[in-house]
């Protein structure tokens, strides 16, 4: 009997027979380049799961004389890998002829499981040419790959696979079940089911076709029990779909923000995060031209901790809809950002004398407060003029606050 799981029977043994990521293995893809050039630099593959780094980096052992080192971050250990290195220059070492010589391409994966101290230990193999390096993620490199490392590496993005991408790895998956029928539902059901994964397919696919042969959208629940979870709140996934809920606020568009706002309850996210980047939007988006929007998205805050879920599922969508259909202002937002950086930036005059507090008969006589109008506005109603400056000398005329030309109409 044959164990092998499914997803090594169906690992590919060249570029040609890979699915997905075309950008980086087609035609004029800058990997499969490389690949032919013979010429392999150290890589970081950043993509979300299933979409083809491991397999990528284990085609590419196919491709190059070299010693390939396949190791996972997942419960290894930085002792294991300065063995390895140590392997890799005694191959590099050995023999008195050129020919005899071998490369190490050493494929580390989950590499941000790797703290940035433990990442260390791989600068000064691979800038001295000891092994070629790489390292697949599903997290950000930007966060969690320490910048020297970056810097050594180039970076390839890996997509999340397209329709048609699962459409094939479905289609594989099924020719080693030549006795089993699938209709189409059932195939469009599974599909659904991957957000994009190929690997939960073809676990998937195994799966069901154990249990039955006949497959319908029922087995494939009954087998599966649950959808499988299509937001990692660890992940990039998290970052994304707030990133998008905002933008959608932000493009006054209300049905993107409650579907954004959905995946995020679905997923579980805390709804009080998503109630502090409301509150926060309030003030940054909205402004003064709607005041109220602030005290909406307080209120929001405040209600959800005494309410719970899942009821504050309610309060969130009223919130979030009127934000998004709320007009919008970035009049105080680009005010107090720009004064900050002017403080940051510039060296400051002293704050003009008549607005200093004039707390004593010294600072009096010094001109503290002189020839300061409390009521500007008071004295101007009277029909006096009053040409009062507020800002320091080497900033008078400045313009922060633009509310006319920051401010949707």
């Amino acid at each position: 009997m044959n164990t092998r799981p499914l997803a090594e029977k169906l690992r590919p043994s060249s570029l040609d027979e890979f699915i997905g990521q075309k950008h980086l293995v087609g035609e004029d893809g800058p990997i499969r380049r490389m690949l032919e050039s013979g010429d392999i630099s150290s890589m970081i593959f950043w993509g979300p799961p299933g979409s083809g780094k491991t397999t990528l980096a284990k085609l590419i052992s196919n491709y190059v004389d070299a010693v390939f080192i396949g190791y996972s971050a997942v419960g290894g250990s930085i002792k294991e890998v300065r063995e390895i290195i140590e392997g890799a220059k005694r191959n590099n070492q050995e023999g008195t002829f050129e020919a005899l010589k071998k490369r190490t391409i050493l494929f580390v994966d989950e590499i941000h499981r790797f703290n940035k101290a433990q990442q260390d230990a791989f600068l000064p193999p691979v800038e001295d040419g000891t092994i070629t390096l790489i390292g697949a993620t599903t997290e950000n490199p930007g966060f969690e790959i320490i910048a020297p490392l970056i810097s050594r590496s180039q970076v390839y993005i890996f997509n999340k696979l397209s329709n048609d991408d699962l459409e094939k790895v479905i289609d594989s998956a099924l020719k080693q079940y030549p006795k089993h029928k699938w209709d189409e539902e059932s195939k469009n059901y599974i599909k659904a089911l991957s957000d994009g994964d190929a690997r939960k397919i073809i676990n998937a696919v195994q799966l069901v076709n154990n249990y039955a042969k006949d497959i319908n959208k029922e087995i494939i629940e009954k087998v599966l029990q649950k959808k499988v979870a299509r937001y990692d709140k660890s992940g990039d996934s998290h970052y994304d779909t707030i990133s998008a809920f905002i933008k959608s606020m932000r493009g006054s568009n209300p049905d993107a923000t409650v579907h954004y706002l959905a995946r995020m309850i679905d997923a579980g996210e805390d709804p009080v995060f998503i109630a502090r980047r409301m509150v926060i939007f309030a003030s940054e988006d909205i402004g003064n031209i709607n005041p109220q929007a602030l005290i909406l998205a307080t209120s929001t805050m405040q209600a959800i901790k005494m309410i719970g879920m899942p009821e504050s599922t309610i309060i969130l969508g009223q919130c979030a809809t009127y934000l998004a259909t709320s007009k919008k202002s970035i009049a105080s937002y680009t005010a107090i950002g720009d004064a900050l950086g002017d403080v940051k930036n510039i060296d400051l005059d002293p704050i003009p004398l008549h607005l200093r507090n004039e707390v004593n008969d010294v600072v009096k006589d010094a001109g503290y407060g002189k020839g300061h109008t409390r009521y500007k506005w008071l004295e101007e109603k009277k029909g006096k003029k009053v040409d009062q400056e507020y800002l320091p000398d080497n900033l008078k005329g400045k313009k922060y606050y633009d509310f006319d030309g920051l401010s949707e109409t």
